[in-house]
């Protein structure tokens, strides 16, 4: 059975990507600092364990020469965060999912891994984010997201995670490695720091 590893991307263009972390430090900046981690994040997740698509946006970016070449692309539709999430899973072929953000440096193939290796026996996998928020959701059926998932999400906020398995209802869920991602200067400091 195929595991799909599905990355949400934005097309890096200036004020369009980053655009908290670039009033901070300037969109082009922000833009360049995205880039570089993209461009990093994809060659670590390179891994024979597990298919790696792109879940592009904007939908016109799916073409955009941006990307690696040799990776397929979705695009990721209209909707809020959760709508794009679950059509980027439903378009897996069957088997385990997870989808992953792409401002988290601290994303390893051994916690993808660890992640994937957590749905066995759950419904659902998370990998909670510092802010409240996550940095990844798995589902052992990716083709079957469950009907009202991630309904009443309060997206960017400290409650994006616990809506999110509130919107499961009593599934069982299992929890990777908490995260940090990149939304402010602070943010990059911290991170810049851990290196």
């Amino acid at each position: 059975m195929t595991r799909t590893l599905i990355v949400m991307v934005k097309e890096p263009r200036p004020g369009r990507v980053k655009t908290r972390l670039g009033r901070e430090i300037g969109h082009v900046a922000a833009t360049w600092w995205f880039r570089h981690q993209l461009r990093s994040l994809l060659r670590r997740l390179r891994d024979p364990r597990w298919d790696l698509v792109l879940a592009v946006a904007p939908d016109t970016a799916v073409l955009s020469p941006v990307w690696p070449s040799d990776l397929p692309r979705v695009a990721q539709g209209a909707g809020d965060l959760g709508a794009r999430m679950a059509r980027a899973m439903r378009s897996a072929p069957p088997g385990p999912v997870c989808v992953v953000g792409a401002d988290i440096p601290g994303i390893t193939p051994a916690r993808v891994w660890a992640a994937f290796r957590a749905m066995g026996g759950h419904d659902a996998v998370f990998g909670p984010g510092e802010d409240g928020g996550y940095w990844l959701v798995g589902l052992p059926h990716g083709r079957r997201v469950p009907q009202g998932m991630f309904a009443g999400v309060r997206w960017s906020t400290e409650h994006a995670l616990a809506d999110s398995v509130a919107s499961l209802g009593g599934a069982r869920v299992a929890y990777a490695e908490v995260l940090g991602d990149v939304d402010t200067a602070a943010d990059l400091s911290r991170v810049a720091g851990q290196s």
